[in-house]
């Protein structure tokens, strides 16, 4: 699946589970855990969605900001697991 597809997937997902403030907006390359959009128990609901919807799994040391820190780099890390 192309990175754009997968950051359109990823966008929708957070806008419908943790954005609750009709103001509230972020860039692709917004920190969800500075922006107070996902928190630790957020970034778990978003490893199963990845796994669940992109068939992947995703390790315990893959657990890190540069992963899942943003929607690019969400998208570029579920490209990466998928190409591999």
């Amino acid at each position: 699946m192309e990175k754009q597809k997968i950051s359109e997937k990823v966008a929708q997902f957070i806008a419908e589970q943790f954005v609750f403030d009709e103001e509230l907006s972020i860039s692709n390359d917004d920190s969800l855990l500075e922006s107070g959009t996902i928190d630790s128990t957020g970034i778990l609901e978003l490893v199963l969605f990845l796994e669940e919807n992109f068939s992947m799994s995703v390790e315990d040391d893959e657990l890190v900001p540069d992963n899942l820190d943003s929607i690019n780099k969400i998208a570029d890390f579920v490209a990466r697991k998928n190409a591999a």
